[in-house]
């Protein structure tokens, strides 16, 4: 894909034209100056715009392919600023395995001011033909899901949505521009929590929006005035510092995952591996297609499905740290049903593939052989446990 090419996204940032800085500067101000009443350099008051924050945006939207970018203080602000497209009586049909802070937001806060929810298997796009009604203004799509890894196809949904007028908004965190290009495949807005892998650093909390026309853009522009909740200029310079390594990150993120994945489809303790870079992963041979590369992201479940041996197993690990979030240089291991996923009922939960044993790795920039031994040192205490409990029933 073109934005894998790592001399495009460090070109993308710009050297200042004032004083030639290499680095893009902080604007750490809350206004400015105006030459007369209304009257200015493009800037009056750093929540309808900042020299920094702006940067960000114009970059967010090259390497989406975007006419225009917008930078939140956090991933859901950049969500919430997208669901404030909708009106009372509008429906959404989003992904079924969604993120929990996703869920909650659509279910506990927008769904009392009259916006309906469908939770659709987009994986199969004859689900999201028999869910559509006239109600339908918004598909939402996470591809990768969150935490099952499956894979929707962009191109034949943005076909979709388009022929009912429908908005199509995919979450591209997982996959980040550099392995998957939304807009180009059919989606009129692109998402992202660039606290994850766009930020890369687990040092900082932000969301972008990126549309694909004027007329959303300036819809969202409105949006993000209107309501507030901008990205701070230092944040805005920490995401911007992040991007200049992320292709080189997303790479090796790639290729650690992968390993990892193969390794652990192997051990006698583990149940399933979701990984789309698996041959047998259900939606393998559209990822293949769509993406330009598998991501860092690998869930897998244990023969014990308990929470209880998830927890055992998480304990025992020392490079994979017990932590909310993903995308960092440093390896991360969480459990969904009891962290990132809890505001979802268990119910809901176990239909989307979310077992209790589920455990979500978020696969750093460390030394794989460390972190396979990590895992295989768990797993082993894990897989001793089993047999022990096996015996004694008998």
């Amino acid at each position: 894909m073109s934005q894998s090419n790592a001399t495009q996204v460090i070109h993308s940032i710009p050297v200042c034209e004032l004083t030639g800085a290499v680095s893009v500067p902080i604007y750490q101000t809350s206004t400015f100056v105006q030459e007369a009443p209304g009257v200015h350099k493009g800037y009056d008051y750093a929540r309808s715009n900042n020299p920094t924050r702006a940067a960000l945006e114009k970059i967010a939207a090259q390497l989406e392919h975007g006419v225009a970018g917008f930078a939140f203080a956090s991933g859901l602000a950049a969500i919430d600023a997208v669901l404030k497209l909708l009106k009372a009586g509008d429906e959404i049909l989003a992904v079924d395995d969604i993120y929990g802070g996703a869920f909650r937001l659509f279910t506990h806060v927008y769904e009392k001011f009259g916006i309906t929810v469908q939770y659709v298997d987009t994986t199969r796009i004859e689900n999201l033909v028999d869910a559509i009604s006239p109600k339908t203004k918004l598909i939402w799509i996470e591809t990768p899901t969150n935490p099952t890894l499956k894979i929707t196809d962009i191109q034949a949904v943005g076909v979709l949505a388009k022929a009912h007028d429908i908005l199509l908004c995919v979450d591209n965190t997982f996959a980040t521009p550099i392995l998957q290009e939304p807009l180009l495949l059919g989606a009129d807005l692109v998402v992202h929590s660039a606290t994850k892998y766009l930020g890369g650093h687990s040092d900082l909390i932000a969301g972008l929006v990126i549309t694909k026309s004027q007329e959303l853009a300036d819809q969202i522009k409105f949006i993000q005035n209107a309501s507030g909740g901008i990205l701070a200029p230092f944040d805005s310079w920490l995401v911007i510092r992040g991007i200049e390594t992320l292709p080189l990150r997303i790479k090796q993120h790639s290729v650690n995952a992968l390993q990892l994945a193969e390794a652990l489809e192997n051990h006698p303790a583990v149940d399933k591996v979701y990984y789309p870079g698996l041959p047998h992963h259900v939606n393998h041979a559209i990822a293949k297609k769509q993406f330009s590369g598998f991501g860092g992201i690998i869930s897998f479940s244990l023969k014990n499905d308990t929470a209880e041996q998830a927890t055992h197993l998480l304990k025992n690990l020392r490079y994979f740290k017990l932590a909310e979030s993903l995308g960092g240089v440093k390896s991360l291991a969480c459990h969904p049903a009891s962290m990132t996923h809890k505001s979802i009922p268990r119910e809901k939960r176990l239909q989307t593939g979310v077992q209790d044993s589920l455990i979500r790795l978020s696969v750093g920039l460390e030394e794989v052989e460390d972190l396979w031994k990590d895992l295989f040192d768990a797993l082993e205490i894990a897989h001793e446990q089993t047999i022990a409990q096996i015996c004694k029933a008998h």
